[in-house]
């Protein structure tokens, strides 16, 4: 029940009653509820912009926001490892790929190399995060663009494998007679006593001494540039042209067992030990050229010859003594 409330009227000196008229009641009333909403709407607003009260729209968003950045920690532990993964393969890659096959390793600036130019991540700008997305984008191109650069220079070194190969096939690695074939290595490279001049002379090539029809075999992969008679001296023989510079000749022949223009293999039969041109008695004269100049045929015998072998080939073929051409 409401209190009832008076006023002292000096007139009668006597308490009157305050009479309220019931517009003022309705407008006190209007007002009080009035004002107490307004206070609800500005204390609803402001509560929804603290941390006291959230909605499920904004607590369905934080989750998202918490969840995208969880995932960016994974994503930023799993691109350390690539780049990890990806430092050891270069390192190997310059330091013993491209450092076995003689080829120039690739400068590290020339790896870790940016993007210059325009802002490629300006679609990335005005977020909360974009910060951490630009940082993370930046370091994906980075690593992608590694990635671009060691998958061509693998390409790179397979070639190179390749080419390698073709040149450890191609070089004059064998003896061209088969030791059990041979009667003895009879003169080596160096100066020796001409046969029949019995002058002192430089013998640039190596003489097998074989029975006439023993098999000659070729060296090294090649193809033959020559298999005729028309060298003076050499009589019926053999150029096989290996490429890389290197270059085998087989003189005296028999016979022979290729024509020019032929690609042989290693060890492939390319003719036979004969007495032909200018030789005293039937042998093989071998010769090995690289770049146009004759050398020691002696340094390319690791393909087919023993140790113990190769010491007395060595010693056999370091006598001064007389060649047979």
């Amino acid at each position: 029940m409401s209190k009832v409330k008076y006023y002292y009227d000096p007139d009668t000196l006597s308490y009157r009653k305050i009479e309220v008229q019931k517009s003022k009641r309705y407008r006190n009333i209007a007002l009080f509820f009035l004002g107490s909403l307004l206070f609800g709407i500005l204390s609803v607003v402001l509560l929804l912009n603290t941390n006291l009260i959230n909605t499920p729209r904004e607590l369905s968003l934080r989750r998202e926001v918490k969840n995208y950045e969880l995932q960016f920690e994974l994503l930023d532990k799993k691109m350390e490892q690539i780049e990890e993964v990806l430092a050891n393969i270069e390192d190997r890659d310059n330091n013993i790929y491209r450092l076995y096959f003689e080829a120039n390793p690739i400068p590290e600036e020339q790896r870790r190399t940016g993007f210059g130019g325009v802002n490629r991540y300006r679609s990335l700008e005005g977020f909360n995060n974009s910060e951490m997305i630009i940082s993370t984008t930046r370091r994906l191109d980075i690593i992608k663009k590694q990635m671009a650069i060691q998958s061509k220079s693998l390409d790179e070194i397979t070639k190179l494998a390749e080419e390698k190969e073709k040149l450890l096939m191609a070089i004059p690695a064998i003896q061209p007679i088969n030791n059990e074939d041979l009667t003895r290595m009879a003169s080596g490279f160096g100066w020796r006593s001409d046969p029949f001049t019995k002058a002192r002379k430089m013998h640039r090539g190596m003489d097998f001494t074989a029975p006439r029809g023993t098999p000659v075999y070729a060296s090294g992969d090649g193809k033959v540039i020559r298999a005729d008679n028309g060298a003076s001296g050499f009589g019926n023989h053999i150029r096989i042209d290996h490429g890389y510079g290197y270059l085998s000749l087989y003189a005296h022949l028999s016979k022979y067992n290729v024509k020019k223009g032929q690609k042989v293999k290693r060890g492939d039969l390319i003719g036979f030990v004969g007495n032909t041109g200018r030789s005293e008695a039937p042998h093989l004269h071998y010769e090995v050229w690289k770049d146009k100049d004759r050398i020691n045929p002696i340094n390319f015998y690791y393909g087919s010859l023993s140790a113990e072998e190769f010491e007395n080939m060595l010693k056999f073929a370091t006598q001064e003594n007389q060649s047979l051409d």
